[in-house]
This record gives structure tokens, C-alpha cells and sequence, in this order.
């Protein structure tokens, strides 16, 4: 069984961990009722007994003493991370595994990189190397962050580099956390432009969140809620009601339901790594299938069910309509539109009592309506996990290496000029030793690479697909 630490980067990547770590906790607890380490709970988490003094030595087998998730939580400012040792789940954390600051990054990307990175990065890779050595076979960095932000952004990209450095072996899996158009932050195309350029070079592959998809989905559900539809209800105390028990108004963003959202997403993506199923995948096999070029590695992400029970009681999807559903715009985690784009490659990863039959016959009836690139027609993934999400019979994630993803970027790079044509804001940026105006050109000239490779692709589309005769294999 295979490890993977989790790094959560400035407010909003310590915000989503929070939530993985809490709904890992208790898909764990719902499965595992003995209270026994087993190698499930070994994926992310590790067994120390408390008692004995010093680092608490790492327990193999039997029961659970103090679980400590295999996690890095770095943060710029203090608020969030002590909010999350302050709260439930303070025993879960090793302090050991902490780097916070007072002074925070200013939603300056210059300064979260260049100065909090060379300022922290030994204490950083200490922590890295000691999350490492707990972990007896580590396949994967899971790194959290947002991109409009400074310490995201920006310390969250220089780390890619120094694991790149350091664990050139282990996968670099980032989830991240695009700006909407409506970002209260003035300086986002900046910092999201200068992120882009490190997740060009160092990521494996990065699983880009739009924070206006998010919100449209948790509008949605209130909508769904208020009008009573199919039998909708929420439950007391859920994530998208307020304290007040009141469904949240629209006008105020709901971060909690929205983080939640995200951490569903990574708990499917990983359910492979952690439970049996009849036809596992690892992570690296996302990678190894998902991605045929190495810069074009941004894969959409489609979630049935988008939220946990522990939200709202929906009746359950059929079968058929869940597959349905992972390729409607309805359920993508970024908008989108894949189904007009072209495809590369496309994984589908499902959990709970589904058999391969289902998997294929849905595949066959969806194939039709999605467009493949012509030197991969059969460019499909496929897993099934049998241990099903908590209070759900069975749950679908689709992850989509696509052409539909350059709008975005497109989107992200227009924001940027309308700044950088008037040089705005760029006087705090240039202030920053070791940043200088060619730093956001390189930025843009690699993001403008990027959408050519795209451009390159889509100019592929009406191409005919050659039908190559198969070997013939001799019985």
C-alpha cells in the first residue's frame, strides 16, 4: 500500500484540507468500525502512540492509538491555522508539521515566492523529508492552494519546485483554486499568471478549480432546497446551512460548502489508493493515461454526487443517469465545455456496488456524443473502488484531459493585460528583490504557449479518424 502527504498551502488550501481531513476521518471511522490501523487508514494517516515520549513511535498493526494525518499545513498568517488547532480536529495534526508567519503575503505573489521562499524553504523541506520518512512506500504530494492569493500563489508554486528538487520520483498532484472574474482581490490576474508559469514546469497534474463554478453549484443546491424539489432536504447543521440553521442567502459565499466540495473531489480521486476494489487505480496511472504531453497536463474534473450526506438528503441518481451527469456542465468543478472540445483522454472513477458491465455499457453509450483525438480513439480509464462515499450507494468522478480548458486560460491572461497594459500595481511587485518585469513576461509567454499547444489540438478536430486495422492474434 502506497502513502501520499498532503500540503496545504495559504488560507484557502489549509480551509479545503480541513474539510478532506474531516471527511476522510469519517468515511474511515464508517468502514472501519473495529478501530484497527489497517493499510486504508495507512494511505494518509499515521498511528503513534502518545504515551511514549519523544516523536511518539509509528504503530504497524492493531489498534488505534492517535492518529496524526500525513500533512504539511503552511499559511503565511496565523488566523486559519489556529482556527484548525483550536477546533476538532486539533489532535490530528502534529505540531511539528506547521510554518506559519504574522505578517501574511499581501496578496502579493512576489513576495510568497521570492521572499517567504528563500526565507522558509529549509524549515519546508525539514518538514517534507519528515513527512517522508514516515511513510514507507510515498507516491504522492498532494498540494493545495488558491491562485489569486499571495502565499498560495506564490509560496504555494515555489514549493512545487523544491519537491520537484528534492523527490524527483514522487508525483506532484496540485489542486488549484482559480479566481472568478468578480475576485475581490485587485492583484489576482498577477499572482495567477505568475502561478501558471510554475505549474507549466513542475506539476504532474493539476486539477484546476473555478471558485464561480463552485459557487454556481451551492446556488444551485439552495435552489434545489428552497423549491423542495425531489424530496430535498438539509440537514440540521450541514455545511450549506449557517449556524442560524437558515439555508445561506445567496449573496454571501458559502466557503464552507464550496471547501467541502473540493475535499469530496479528493476523496474520490483517492479512494483507489485507499480501499480494494475490483479494478484499482493508482495515481500514477492517472498520470500514465491522462496525460500524453507533458505541459498539457490540466485535467476537468465531474463530481455525482457534488456533496456529502452530511449536507442534503437527494434522493439517489440511477445508474445510468450518474454517467449522464459526470459529463454535463451541471457538474463540473470549472466551467467549461468539454462535450464541444476535444478530448485527449478521460478517466472515470467510480465507487460503491457497480460492475464492469455497467462501466463499459455506459462508455459505449456516451462515446458516440464525446469527441476523442484521432491518434486516440480508446483513450478511456477506468476504476472501481467497492467501498461506496458515507450514506451514498454509489459515486462517479470524471476526470477529463480536454481542449476546453484554454476559455480559462484565455480568460486569465485578458485580466492580466488589462493590468499590465497600465502597469498597475506593478510598482509592488518590482519593489521585490529578484523580480523584475521579464518575470511576467515569461509568465505570459509560457501561458501563450500553453493555449498554442491547445490551438494546435483543437485544429485537429474535423481530421477523419483513420480506422487502422487491429493484430490478429493467433489462438
Amino acid at each position: 500500500m502506497t502513502q501520499s502527504v498532503v500540503v496545504q498551502v495559504g488560507q484557502c488550501g489549509n480551509q479545503i484540507g480541513c474539510c478532506f481531513w474531516d471527511l476522510a476521518l469519517r468515511e474511515h471511522a464508517a468502514v472501519n468500525q473495529k478501530g484497527i490501523y489497517d493499510e486504508a487508514i495507512s494511505s494518509f494517516f499515521r498511528n503513534v502512540d502518545t504515551r511514549v515520549v519523544g516523536d511518539g513511535g509509528s504503530i504497524s498493526k492493531g489498534k488505534i492509538c492517535s492518529l496524526k494525518a500525513r500533512a504539511v499545513l503552511i499559511d503565511m498568517e496565523e488566523g486559519v491555522v489556529n482556527e484548525i488547532l483550536q477546533g476538532p480536529l486539533r489532535d490530528v495534526f502534529d505540531s511539528k508539521q506547521l510554518i506559519t508567519d504574522i505578517s501574511g503575503s499581501g496578496n502579493n505573489w512576489a513576495v510568497g515566492h521570492k521572499v517567504f521562499g528563500s526565507l522558509y524553504q529549509e524549515q519546508i523541506l525539514e518538514k517534507l523529508r519528515k513527512s517522508a520518512e514516515h511513510c514507507d512506500c510515498l507516491q504522492c504530494f498532494f498540494i493545495i492552494h488558491s491562485m489569486g492569493g499571495g502565499t498560495g500563489s506564490g509560496l504555494g508554486t515555489f514549493l512545487l519546485k523544491v519537491l520537484e528538487d528534492e523527490f524527483p520520483e514522487v508525483y506532484r498532484f496540485v489542486t488549484s483554486i482559480y479566481p472568478s472574474g468578480e475576485d475581490d482581490v485587485i492583484t489576482s490576474p498577477y499572482n495567477s499568471i505568475l502561478a501558471m508559469k510554475e505549474l507549466n514546469e513542475h506539476a504532474d497534474c493539476v486539477l484546476p478549480i473555478d471558485n464561480q463554478s463552485l459557487f454556481d453549484i451551492i446556488s444551485k443546491i439552495d435552489l434545489m432546497v428552497n423549491s423542495g424539489k425531489l424530496g430535498t432536504t438539509v440537514k440540521p447543521k450541514s455545511l450549506v446551512t449557517s449556524s442560524a440553521g437558515a439555508v445561506k442567502k445567496r449573496h454571501q459565499k458559502p466557503f464552507d460548502a464550496m471547501n467541502n466540495i473540493v475535499a469530496n473531489l479528493l476523496l474520490n480521486l483517492t479512494s483507489s489508493a485507499r480501499f480494494e476494489g475490483s479494478l484499482n487505480m493508482d495515481l500514477n496511472e492517472i498520470s500514465m493515461n491522462l496525460v500524453p504531453f507533458p505541459q498539457l497536463h490540466y485535467l476537468v474534473s465531474s463530481l455525482t454526487p457534488l456533496y456529502t450526506l452530511a449536507d442534503v438528503n437527494i434522493p439517489t441518481r440511477r445508474l445510468d443517469q450518474m454517467f449522464s451527469d459526470a459529463f454535463s456542465k451541471d457538474h463540473q468543478l470549472i466551467r467549461a465545455d468539454p462535450k464541444h472540445s476535444l478530448y485527449l483522454a478521460c478517466a472515470l472513477m467510480v465507487r460503491g456496488n457497480v460492475q464492469v458491465s455497467d462501466l463499459r455499457r455506459n462508455i459505449e453509450r456516451l462515446k458516440p456524443s464525446l469527441q476523442f483525438v484521432s491518434w486516440n480513439q480508446e483513450g478511456w480509464k477506468t476504476s472501481l473502488c467497492s467501498v461506496p462515499p458515507v450514506g451514498h450507494s454509489h459515486s462517479l468522478l470524471a476526470l477529463a484531459n480536454n481542449t476546453c480548458v484554454k476559455p480559462t486560460f484565455m480568460e486569465l491572461k485578458e485580466r492580466f493585460m488589462r493590468l499590465y497594459r497600465k502597469k498597475a500595481h506593478l510598482h509592488h511587485y518590482l519593489q521585490i528583490e529578484g523580480m523584475e518585469e521579464s518575470c511576467f513576461m515569461e509568465a505570459v509567454s509560457s501561458l501563450s504557449g500553453l493555449v498554442e499547444e491547445y490551438n494546435q489540438l483543437d485544429a485537429t478536430k474535423s481530421m477523419p479518424v483513420e480506422d487502422l486495422p487491429r493484430l490478429s492474434i493467433a489462438v
